[in-house]
């Protein structure tokens, strides 16, 4: 439904010595559109996504239908579902151990008062293990921006005008 609005264009390529010329749909134009919308937007709800929820799953709660994750997405800048958003507990606890192995709980990190990663020699640094250091960026990534369901109806007007 959300892609059928989006402007087609002609991409080329080639199939060994063959030239082919496809039809696809143009994402980048439309992103850029609703960015533009979402950030004239000052009034956000915060959400903090559940362990394992998607933004398919976020959208039906607060929108009535999975079709509007796309919003959510946009609204946060969280355009990779591997990176951008947080990884579910046991699939955390196996990216730890492939990552540092028999190091994971070694420190490799120290931060300040503040939370944030400090050289060890700064005073009042905190030394903190590789595994905490991942749960704590991995936590850093469940508090996303939520558009009112009021003003959803405003932005898929708005995003239809627009294209």
């Amino acid at each position: 439904m959300y892609f059928q609005n989006f402007p087609a264009i002609y991409y080329e390529y080639e199939i060994g010595s063959k030239k082919v010329l496809r039809t696809v749909t143009d994402i980048t134009q439309n992103i850029r559109v609703v960015s533009s919308i979402l950030d004239s937007i000052t009034l956000y709800d915060e959400y903090d996504i559940m362990d394992g929820e998607p933004p398919e799953i976020i959208s039906n709660k607060i929108y009535g239908s999975p079709l509007y994750h796309w919003v959510i997405i946009i609204a946060n800048q969280r355009f990779n579902y591997l990176e951008d958003w947080p990884m579910p507990t046991d699939q955390l606890e196996t990216y730890i151990k492939d990552k540092y192995g028999d190091q994971m709980y070694a420190t490799r990190y120290h931060i300040n008062s503040d939370g944030y990663i400090v050289n060890s020699t700064e005073p009042g640094s905190t030394p903190i293990s590789n595994y905490d250091h991942e749960q704590q960026v991995n936590e850093s990534k469940r508090r996303i921006k939520i558009i009112s369901p009021n003003l959803l109806n405003r932005i898929l007007i708005q995003f239809n005008d627009l294209i």
